[in-house]
Parts: structure tokens; C-alpha cells; sequence
């Protein structure tokens, strides 16, 4: 990976490249990038855990609603998610679905690694019929379902930071095989229209993350989308929290084998990337998008609306080994304040329809 980030950087304009080049290079080189890698990524093995990967009430929780909406509002069921992973949730919704539901379903999966379409493969087949695609356009336009967990916080995103009253771009380099920062006077006129729409003025030290891509991916969606709604769940901060003065350095940082690292100029290739994403931006590309906004919810509040307390077994197990009781403490792992849940928030789009999503 150095090899290549050196070529990538001695070729550009200034010898230097900008933090979203930078991680679109170590994430998703098709060789050489770390989601594309065959290497665990996700568990105890890997370097960070999801949702879908505590237990499989996550997914069944959702298949269950799903099937709700659809009812409810004259809804193709067809599910679309994007960056299935290991596929833990794709088996889990399929699993409930195939139980409890058993009416026909197309379950789509859009996903660019290699590494893990194999592991879906692994996981899903010959049990389920599933499509699996490596991008949104090779989709026909659709009505039913656009989920995904903890795609819009692996994008490459753009550095910014406020220094005397002028807003640099944070530009990485390389000097003697060592990655190092520097910043250059912002010209990138998409990230002053962002800043403007976004409505944020950075204090002065303050560095923040840009996510231009997300925008073209939102408008993806909606493209293949004819009729229904997104589902987003993932971790980020309103306009409001960015000015808190904790986020003064941004949110960017990475995963190596379960710990924090605040420099992701190390490990590259073999760490994960993530950011914060920013809700009110999503939002607002959404609705001009045609993705009406319905609700942002703490994902352990989505999952209460959902149904998720009626999974509880009413009669108690001493065993704490039973299946039973490891449900019952998965199922309050996913609801308690203090919980993964808690960091997580759900943001439900909708095109064309109205109706109510959460039964009374």
C-alpha cells in the first residue's frame, strides 16, 4: 500500500493529496484496499463489531417491520441493502422472513468486496435466493426497501480546518515513507457550497469532515428507488452538535483490532476509516432528492416503536446458557441507555407514500 500511496501522491498536482483521495486509496483499492482485502474485518477476530453481529434479533426485528409496511402501505416487498457485509443481517432477515412471514420477498444486495460477496455467498446460498450486485446502477428502478447499516460513515471524506480566519483543506503527503498532514488555503468551491448549506461556521482550530460523496450516493438511491423508503442506520452528529466543543477536532478516526486510533495515516490498508456522519445534510440532499423525510430516531427508540419488546420470552430461564436467555440479553442490550444502540440513530426517508410506519 505505501508503493502505491507514494505513486498516488508523487503523480498529484502539489505532492499532495486530500484526505478523501487518501481514503478511498487505503479503503477501496481493488487490490490493496481494506474493505476489498480477504481479511475478518467484522467480530471479535476483526477489528470492530455492528449491530447485525451482536445478535440476529436486529435483523429479524426489521424483517418483521418490513413486512408490517408493506402491508400497511400497498408496498412491493423488495429489500435493498447496501454494504451487507458478512452478510449476518441478510441471513438473519431472511431466516424470519422464511419463518414467520413466508410470502414471496426479493432480497438485493449491493456490495463492492469480493471478500465479502464470497462470505454472503458462504452464509445465504443454496439456502436463499439472493441478487447481489456491485453498485446501485446495475439495479432497475424498484419499489419496496433501501436499507443500510454503517455505509454513509465508511465514504471518503474531505478535511477542513479554521486557522486565523482562513479555512484550510488538510492534504496528506509523504516524506522518507512517512504519511504526514499538511494544509493548503481551501479552494474546493463544493466544500464552501457545503459549508453554506449546511450552515456551519467553524470556530477557530476547529476541523471538520466533508462528505461530498454522500450526496451522489443519496441521489443513487433515489434514482433506483421508484416507490417506498430508506432506511439509514448509522452514527452522526446534527449541525447543532458539531459546534459542541467536544467535536472542536472532528470525528475521523480508525479501527485496528478493537482499539481507537486517532491517526489514520497508520496502518494504512489494514485499518478501518470511519466519520460521523451529518444528519441535517443527508436529510436535505434527501428531500431534494425526492426522499421525503419521516423521522430520525435513536436506534434503541426505532427498535421499541418496532416491536422489539414483544421478542422478549416472558417465562424465565435460570440457564444463562440457553437460547432463551442469550435472546433476552440481546434483546436488552439493544434497548438500554447505555447500550450500542444508543449511539446509533435511524433515519427513515419515504417517496410516494404517506402512511402511517409503526402500528399503534
Amino acid at each position: 500500500m505505501f508503493t502505491y500511496l507514494k505513486r498516488l501522491i508523487s503523480n498529484s498536482e502539489l505532492n499532495l493529496i486530500s484526505y478523501a483521495e487518501y481514503i478511498e486509496a487505503v479503503l477501496y483499492h481493488p487490490v490493496l484496499g481494506y474493505y476489498m482485502k480477504s481479511k475478518q474485518k467484522i467480530g471479535s477476530q476483526g477489528d470492530f463489531i455492528t449491530t447485525s453481529n451482536i445478535s440476529d434479533i436486529y435483523g429479524r426485528i426489521i424483517a418483521k417491520w418490513f413486512a408490517n409496511v408493506c402491508k400497511e402501505n400497498n408496498l412491493e416487498p423488495i429489500f435493498c441493502e447496501i454494504g451487507a457485509g458478512n452478510g449476518r443481517f441478510a441471513h438473519a432477515f431472511l431466516q424470519e422472513w422464511e419463518n414467520s412471514i413466508k410470502t414471496p420477498l426479493k432480497y438485493i444486495i449491493v456490495e463492492s468486496s469480493p471478500y465479502h460477496l464470497n462470505l454472503q455467498n458462504e452464509l445465504l446460498k443454496p439456502a436463499y435466493i439472493v441478487t447481489q450486485v456491485t453498485k446501485l446502477d446495475e439495479l432497475e428502478p424498484f419499489e419496496g426497501m433501501v436499507f443500510s447499516n454503517e455505509l454513509f460513515d465508511a465514504m471518503p471524506v474531505h478535511v477542513i480546518e479554521q486557522e486565523n480566519n482562513q479555512l484550510y483543506e488538510v492534504m496528506v503527503g509523504m516524506k522518507n515513507e512517512s504519511l504526514y498532514e499538511e494544509k493548503v488555503p481551501l479552494i474546493n468551491p463544493a466544500i464552501y457550497t457545503f459549508l453554506e448549506e449546511s450552515d456551519l461556521v467553524l470556530k477557530e482550530k476547529q476541523r471538520i469532515e466533508v462528505p461530498l460523496l454522500m450526496e451522489g450516493m443519496v441521489q443513487d438511491i433515489s434514482r433506483v428507488l421508484k416507490r417506498g423508503l430508506v432506511l439509514t442506520a448509522d452514527y452522526g452528529y446534527t449541525k447543532e452538535d458539531w459546534k459542541h466543543p467536544s467535536r472542536i477536532m472532528g470525528s475521523l478516526r480508525g479501527y485496528y483490532q478493537h482499539q481507537m486510533i486517532h491517526d489514520v495515516l497508520e496502518h494504512p490498508g489494514e485499518m478501518d476509516i470511519t466519520t460521523h456522519i451529518h444528519f441535517d445534510w443527508l436529510i436535505q440532499k434527501g428531500q431534494q432528492a425526492e426522499l421525503l423525510f419521516y423521522s430520525k430516531l435513536r436506534q434503541d427508540e426505532f427498535l421499541l416503536k418496532a416491536g422489539i419488546l414483544k421478542e422478549l420470552e416472558s417465562h424465565y430461564d435460570p440457564n444463562p446458557f440457553s437460547e432463551v436467555s442469550k435472546r433476552n440479553r440481546a434483546i436488552r442490550s439493544l434497548i438500554m441507555p447505555s447500550g450500542m444502540s444508543s449511539f446509533f440513530h435511524i433515519v427513515i426517508q419515504q417517496k410516494g407514500i404517506n402512511g402511517n410506519l409503526f402500528l399503534k
